[in-house]
């Protein structure tokens, strides 16, 4: 690793890695910024990371090291101070002997390689990383638990336990957020803090599955559960009945929309916090996971100039998202759109929201009537709940505008039986219905630890569509750190479109069930749910017992 730094501009540009008019303007930030050529070179994106490392690797015999799939033992990562590992954005990896091996991000970093000397009191061997790795392993390793731990060490006993408004400095003030910040690290959609018999239990929802994070003692849970009332604007000395409230937090350079919900228990209340950040708010269909097929059919559906669209799945299956995305495709300054929503969880430019207020009387059905007056184009209906909202959805259908709302069913057929037992005549639902999507959400495969592996015979002889495509190779997740050793990380959209065409329309006016209507569509190209799941497990996004889970009861 003895490159002088002339060596290594030098061999960028022989390497056709960068020009000399680049070397030159690095050379100038660099006197003037104090900057280092690499940090440089990420910060303004000259070269990917995969790169960089690999010239790094290949010219340079600096070892490349993958965090992604590192297990650092714990003693390792004592060695060097949380402040240094910061500063310098390096982690330490394992010790042999008298000589300490330290990922970086810039492994000619001098300045850092001195301190770490002095520090540890063992010889440096830099190794080179990723940057957004090195951040990752940095959160993991050295953030939100040292925090935790802290402010656990200042209220450790009962007494020294006080809770006060606007103190945000109390050591029970910095626990709370110290579990913001960890929930948010993990990308958690959901916060649970329940009251067991001898502690508290904290679980976080992670790609849609609960897991385990932390616990406290018993004493703690009182005063935890009254901070969050206080943040969120909630009655702290009731403790009876159920509340619901809301606050933002700033997270770095986001502001996060956080809305609980408390419940009485035999042992004590319980909170959910759903956090909602409005950064991560995706509006591209098919980042949602809509295929190609499947989102031209949406697309040629939505541009319809009336009917009624429905999404429909289970709670927490992403239907608001799709919805939003499908607003945000929809709008444009010759479109009003109008919704009604409970809550509103995402603020949409450009367009007109209000919420559902039963306090004040509010309800989808009268909200929807007083919407009409106001000449939409689109509209938004949280979901249809009774027959009143459904016959006034429908009613706007019919006269001209788009409609667009959720039902709680199966699939996409079962929608259409699900008005009618609603009490909507089968003529109106077969009128005004331009087509269902059903969707659920699906875990993806982690690309840190996703290995490829042989398909099992039983899913092959279970599944007509891995016999199609002469699948012989699928994809398991491993497990690593970065992903909790789970094997997945993120979430995905499956679906199924059911398109109303004049056959499905027949069948509806003459009470067809909603599985005679499925087979029908099938046989006319329609991909169920589980169709869908099954080729995202060929592409590799993700796993077989993902869709199985997902699509149980269909």
């Amino acid at each position: 690793m003895s490159a002088s730094k002339k060596d290594l501009r030098e061999l960028l540009v022989s390497s056709s890695l960068l020009t000399n008019d680049q070397i030159k303007a690095l050379t100038a930030e660099i006197k003037k910024t104090g900057k280092s050529i690499i940090e440089l070179i990420y910060e303004k994106k000259l070269l990917d990371e995969n790169t960089l490392l690999s010239f790094l690797e290949e010219k340079l015999n600096i070892p490349r090291v993958d965090l992604g799939r590192y297990l650092i033992d714990q003693k390792t990562l004592e060695i060097i101070p949380a402040g240094t590992v910061k500063k310098y954005k390096v982690i330490p990896l394992f010790l042999v002997e008298k000589t300490l091996s330290v990922a970086a991000s810039d492994p000619f970093n001098i300045k850092a390689i001195d301190e770490i000397r002095a520090k540890s009191g063992y010889d440096v061997e830099m190794m080179a990383a990723a940057p957004s790795e090195i951040d990752q392993a940095i959160a993991q390793y050295f953030g939100v638990s040292g925090t935790i731990n802290e402010a656990l060490e200042n209220v450790a006993a009962p007494e020294q336990v006080v809770v006060s408004e606007g103190d945000d400095a109390a050591p029970v003030a910095k626990l709370v957020n110290a579990l913001l910040v960890q929930a948010i690290q993990e990308r958690a959609s959901d916060i649970h803090i329940e009251a067991e018999e001898k502690e508290v239990r904290v679980r976080d929802r992670i790609d849609g599955v609960m897991q385990e994070v932390q616990s406290f003692p018993h004493h703690l849970h009182a005063p935890i559960i009254s901070r969050i009332k206080i943040m969120s604007k909630m009655d702290i000395s009731e403790t009876r009945i159920p509340q619901d409230g809301r606050f933002s937090f700033k997270f770095e350079d986001r502001e996060i929309d956080i809305r609980v919900s408390s419940y009485p228990s035999v042992l004590g209340e319980a909170i959910v916090l759903r956090l909602l950040d409005k950064q991560n708010m995706i509006f591209d269909l098919e980042e949602l996971g809509f295929s190609k097929d499947i989102k031209k059919k949406f697309e040629d559906v939505i541009q319809r100039p009336y009917g009624i669209i429905l999404v429909t799945g289970p709670t927490g299956s992403g239907k608001t998202t799709t919805l939003y995305a499908t607003l945000n495709k929809k709008k444009s300054p010759e479109v009003n759109i109008i919704t009604i929503e409970d809550p509103v969880e995402y603020e949409l430019p450009g367009i007109r929201q209000s919420q559902v207020n039963t306090k004040a009387g509010l309800l989808f059905s009268n909200a929807l009537r007083s919407i009409l007056r106001q000449d939409p184009d689109v509209i938004l209906v949280g979901e249809i709940r009774d027959l009143e909202t459904a016959s006034v959805s429908i009613e706007a259908a019919l006269t001209g505008h788009l409609v667009f709302s959720t039902l709680h069913t199966n699939d996409a057929p079962g929608a259409l039986t699900r008005l009618e037992d609603m009490g909507v005549e089968t003529f109106l639902i077969s009128s005004a219905t331009a087509a269902v999507i059903a969707q659920r959400l699906v875990r993806k495969l982690c690309p840190n630890c996703k290995v490829e592996v042989p398909l099992q015979k039983e899913y092959l002889d279970a599944f007509e569509i891995f016999r199609k495509k002469d699948v012989k190779k699928i994809f398991h997740g491993k497990g690593c750190k970065s992903c909790r050793n789970t094997g997945y990380k993120g979430r995905t959209g499956i679906f199924e479109l059911l398109d109303i065409t004049d056959e499905i329309r027949d069948m509806i006016v003459n009470k067809a069930t909603a599985s005679q209507i499925k087979k029908a569509a099938i046989e006319k190209g329609m991909h169920t749910l589980r169709d869908d799941g099954l080729l995202k497990v060929i592409e590799g996004i993700t796993t077989i017992e993902e869709v199985l889970r997902v699509t149980a009861l269909d």
